[in-house]
């Protein structure tokens, strides 16, 4: 597959992380991400626990830009997407964005970051 297939499923995967950690935790633009922690960790530290919860997606792109140790990410991404999802999904199914469907985006994302390690980048392994 050509270079730039590479370098562009590498930026979307790196963008959702970023986007997700900055954009709708630690900026707070889409509350309903506190809103989310605060029902799962409690109330009153819900602020402070999304703001870390969006610095480890921060540094998770950055881990997964950085190449360093490509497989041990790969899994803990798709560990931390399917348990995130899995907790949301039990736990407060009412401030899924897309419902039931939430599970089915979730995949789709956990399938990209397995096709980018193991298809895309069976070099690197």
């Amino acid at each position: 597959m050509p270079h730039f297939y590479n370098l562009f499923v590498k930026i979307s995967i790196a963008f959702v992380w970023i986007a997700n950690g900055l954009f709708c935790k630690v900026l707070n633009l889409v509350p309903r991400h506190e809103q989310i922690v605060a029902r799962i960790l409690g109330n009153e530290y819900s602020r402070p626990l999304t703001i870390l919860i969006g610095i480890s997606e921060i540094g998770m792109a950055v881990w997964f830009l950085s190449g360093i140790k490509p497989r041990l990410n790969t899994y803990t991404q798709i560990g931390i997407v399917a348990t995130m999802n899995l907790l949301e999904f039990i736990l407060v199914p009412d401030l899924l964005l897309w419902g039931e469907l939430n599970s089915f985006f979730a995949f789709l994302f956990i399938s990209l970051v397995y096709f980018n390690h193991f298809y895309l980048n069976k070099k690197r392994i």
